[in-house]
């Protein structure tokens, strides 16, 4: 039936459909609409606190697996990308990497400095938060940046996606949010970080345990998705401020932290643009990390090192967030790859081939005035 096929064909379709179907079906639980409800009465499903009969909870592992899962199945997300990420990797790409996720975390961290200081920052122009900006913007599809890297950069530029595996997940978002004057404790810290340290040590000491994990950076996507979206209603996704928020979020993740990384590689005297552009995107496992941020909140309201209202603040804005950031990785999946297109056409006009390392062009191009990328 080609399924799979069909659903990777929507940009970050593993992450968005699950996410949506999710969502549907809560929106109909929701609803407790008497003939689902008497059917599941009749099989023996226990009511809700407020009397009601859901699907999403009939008990057991399904409960387990559908309604609550999310977190758990984040953490092993997190595990398995954190063994992922090499450490070992060329001087070249490392710069690179380097440069490009000091670059985007900076750009998406002003942005939602500069939105915390003029709107609300958990409510603000279009219903926008700070953690919805700054998880967005600093969060790029890794798997986007491969491709198109791939097919417009060089090999250096592929590699760098080995450092800019850094930004997958809820830490730098954590570490923002921190540095905008939220009092995160360590142990909040240390609670979302614990799992990609671990996977990373495993998968540094032991190639075979980095092998065994692989699968961990994608099984586990679908079943999380489903799970954050059965905690949504799908009202969300076609409320007017909800979509333009999440537009709002791509264009500026696509305009303002390709244009920073162009900026950036221009100033370390790369001539190439590609990789800074190809890293423009906001990646669909970024619609995970307001999920992590509210578990982070309650753990630091329960310390005493957040008041509970500002705990339960980021806990109300995490469904919307998760709404917002996944209309967002749907608009920077059909802006980045054209931002790439007309970056290397302009780039070919003036001589410089993306493909190619600046020791091959000299070897291939010894007379001529060829740039190197």
């Amino acid at each position: 039936m080609k399924i799979k096929k069909t659903i990777e064909k929507v940009p970050g379709g593993l992450m968005v459909v699950p996410l949506m179907f999710g969502a549907l079906v809560n929106t109909i639980d929701q609803m407790h609409l008497p003939f689902i409800m008497n059917a599941l009465k009749s099989l023996g499903v226990a009511p809700t606190d407020e009397g009601f009969y859901e699907m999403l909870r009939i008990g057991g592992f399904s409960e387990a697996l559908f309604k609550n899962g999310a977190l758990v199945l984040i953490a092993l997300f997190l595990f398995s990308a954190g063994s992922q990420m090499n450490l070992r990797i060329g001087g070249v790409a490392l710069k690179k990497g380097v440069l490009l996720t000091v670059t985007k975390y900076l750009t998406g961290l002003t942005v939602g400095l500069l939105f915390g200081y003029f709107f609300d920052p958990m409510s603000g122009l279009f219903g926008l938060s700070t953690l919805a900006i700054i998880a967005g913007m600093t969060n790029g599809n890794g798997g986007m940046y491969a491709a198109l890297t791939s097919q417009y950069g060089n090999r250096s530029d592929v590699g760098a996606v080995a450092i800019l595996s850094l930004n997958d997940g809820p830490f730098l978002t954590l570490l923002a949010l921190g540095l905008l004057g939220s009092s995160f404790p360590i142990i909040a810290f240390i609670a979302v970080l614990l799992p990609i340290g671990i996977g990373m040590l495993l998968g540094n000491l032991d190639e075979e345990i980095r092998e065994f994990l692989k699968p961990g950076e994608i099984l586990p996507v679908p079943f999380f998705a489903f799970a954050l979206g059965a905690g949504m209603n799908l009202a969300n996704f076609f409320n007017p401020e909800v979509v333009a928020a999440g537009l709002t979020i791509g264009v500026l993740t696509t305009v303002l932290t390709g244009g920073a990384g162009i900026l950036v590689f221009k100033l370390f005297k790369e001539k190439s643009y590609i990789a800074p552009v190809s890293e423009a995107s906001t990646a669909g496992n970024a619609a995970a990390t307001p999920a992590a941020i509210a578990a982070a909140a309650g753990v630091a309201g329960s310390s005493g090192m957040m008041s509970a209202s500002e705990a339960a603040s980021f806990q109300s804005v995490a469904a919307i967030a998760t709404a917002q950031i996944s209309i967002a990785t749907l608009t920077t999946a059909i802006l980045c790859p054209i931002a790439v297109i007309l970056v290397d056409r302009y780039q070919r006009s003036k001589g410089i081939d993306g493909r190619m390392e600046s020791e091959q062009l000299k070897e291939s191009n010894p007379d001529k005035k060829v740039q190197s990328a």
